[in-house]
């Protein structure tokens, strides 16, 4: 009877839905950043491109999202979100279809341009998916869970951790599966694989958060809070000037009281002022939050490369690593994510929230190190004598070697065949030459040496990710737990947006250890910002410890009497 309860609670369901939704979005993360190098040849620039667009779209509506998701019930918000992601997963894994299918022939149309019409539209329904999937991850990661938690800081943290291992496990499966399919296969046939998972998934996870929402009544009160916390806050209006935070209120608090006359009179002016105040509004009161500071180190985290995203998968495969093995890859990381998750859950225990943080972000710098010694290892492609742009005015200025490049043909005997791209070192040496050279020991060192460094951080950086997580949830009241966090994730765009400028302006492998010094030094200013927070959190529950109770000294106590916290 337990067993069977627990496969029916609303805390299963939930894990179910989400380890559905994220094998789709793994799937589709690791496929898409391979379908770009393999589409445009052996370059990072269009995965760069990408990566731009990505993050300057959620930097800049991040914080909308979370106001549409703070004033929206929880079900037609998740709901909504599903369906938009799903959908426009599908619709681009059939244009990636048909680009496979007839590349040739769109190549020789209007002297390519329709070929780059296509580009641009997978990269822009691509986009989309991704700020659908930003407001499911605001809408159930941070405020589904909490709901379904109730006031259980414990069982919170059990939940957080648990849909971690659930990210990590998919993270070792779902790239796993499309990488065999793609290699023994064919790009295409990964297309199709892919829609036909997001167009099954869609429906089971739709019934699933109906079934949630049914189960946990308190997930529909959502909206009465809203209302009275805005008509009490009408009420102080009138008494005292509202705070600049509270001015995306204003207007649906005339909407509740029936302003209506007033309110035809101003409609086109708020329409259009509306999001511009969201914006504002939200980032001031991101700023005005307690946990500000471990908001901003956890955003530079993502000012770096040093992560399975698809800069790297895209120069791992200029490395000559095939789809296969960078699969397996990704797989050794999600293993290490899920010790994080686990050392997460038992330091906390040990240490409390915030000493955990600064333990995980030590263990991350620690791993980061080897990955800054392999820049200086034999095997390195770090040259700093090529011109980072050398590979963008090649592709503007030189139309000869853009089609021997990018052509089907060749690539596979410049990856797969030599080891070490010919990119790599400029030789325009045939492949069948490179053999003698014997490259492919070389590399070894500097190449294990990264991957060693990147996967074994992945255990305080996932820690040190649920740290800051739980501190957001415990922390933002429920009425801004949309816009605050919304305004997270554009903090967290804005610095993955700086790192896709960076790849922009130095696409070239031999930049890349550069790249990787720079991204170190990121983190660690990261985890300089989590440490002053951490020092001000524990020096006032000190001080709150330290101080004297004032009943207790007036009952003449003993001086050593404090409160508790």
């Amino acid at each position: 009877g337990s067993v069977v309860a627990y496969f029916t609670s609303a805390k299963f369901l939930l894990y179910l839905g989400h380890a559905l939704s994220t094998w789709g979005d793994r799937m589709w993360h690791f496929a898409v950043s391979v379908f770009l190098v393999e589409l445009y040849g052996n370059s990072l620039l269009l995965t760069a491109v990408y990566g731009l667009v990505v993050a300057g779209s959620v930097l800049l509506l991040g914080a909308i999202i979370g106001d549409w998701v703070d004033k929206n019930s929880r079900l037609k918000v998740a709901q909504t979100s599903l369906v938009v992601q799903n959908a426009s997963v599908i619709l681009c894994g059939i244009i990636l279809m048909i680009i496979f299918l007839f590349k040739t022939q769109l190549l020789t149309l209007y002297h390519g341009w329709l070929l780059t019409m296509c580009y641009i539209l997978v990269i822009t329904i691509a986009n989309i998916a991704n700020l659908a999937s930003t407001a499911t991850a605001i809408t159930i990661q941070r405020d589904w869970i909490v709901v379904v938690a109730g006031e259980d800081r414990s069982k919170l943290a059990d939940m957080n951790a648990t849909i971690r291992r659930i990210d990590q496990l998919t993270n070792i499966l779902a790239p796993m599966a499309v990488g065999q399919i793609m290699t023994f296969g064919s790009p295409m046939i990964g297309c199709g694989f892919i829609s036909g998972w997001n167009l099954m998934s869609m429906c089971v996870e739709y019934l699933l958060l109906w079934k949630v929402y049914q189960k946990t009544p308190t997930l529909a009160v959502k909206s009465a809070k809203v209302e009275e916390s805005e008509l009490k806050q009408l009420n102080v209006k009138k008494e005292c000037d509202m705070k600049p935070a509270e001015g995306v209120q204003l207007i649906v608090e005339k909407d509740v009281t029936g302003f209506e006359p007033q309110q035809k009179e101003i409609s086109c002016a708020a329409r259009i002022a509306e999001p511009f105040i969201t914006f504002r509004d939200g980032w001031v009161a991101y700023y005005n939050q307690p946990v500000f500071l471990a908001g901003m180190g956890l955003a530079f985290l993502y000012m770096t490369v040093l992560g399975f995203d698809c800069i790297t998968t895209g120069y791992a495969y200029t490395q000559g690593l095939s789809g296969s093995v960078l699969s397996l890859l990704m797989g050794a990381s999600a293993v290490t994510g899920i010790m994080g998750t686990v050392a997460f859950t038992w330091l906390r225990r040990k240490c409390g929230l915030v000493r955990t943080g600064l333990i995980s972000g030590v263990a991350q710098l620690a791993c980061l190190v080897l990955c800054a010694i392999s820049v200086f290892m034999p095997g390195s492609p770090l040259d700093l004598t090529v011109s980072p742009f050398a590979d963008i005015s090649a592709r503007l200025f030189e139309s000869e070697p853009l089609p021997t490049m990018a052509s089907p043909e060749d690539k596979p005997e410049m990856i797969f065949a030599t080891g070490v791209p010919n990119l790599l070192n400029g030789s325009t040496t045939p492949a069948n030459t490179v053999p003698e050279m014997s490259p492919e020991p070389v590399p070894l060192i500097s190449v294990s040496l990264l991957f060693a460094g990147v996967i074994a951080a992945r255990v305080g950086l996932w820690s040190f990710d649920l740290t800051v997580t739980q501190l957001l949830q415990e922390n933002v009241v429920e009425s801004e737990r949309g816009i605050i966090n919304g305004v997270q994730n554009s903090m967290n765009y804005l610095l993955d947006l700086l790192h896709f400028i960076m790849v922009i302006l130095a696409p070239n492998p031999e930049a890349f250890g550069l790249l990787v010094l720079i991204s170190v030094s990121f983190v660690a200013m990261g985890h300089i910002m989590y440490f002053r927070f951490a020092q001000k959190t524990l020096g006032k529950q000190i001080f709150v410890c330290c101080t004297p109770n004032p009943k207790a000294v007036s009952d003449s106590s003993p001086p050593g009497n404090t409160s508790t916290v």
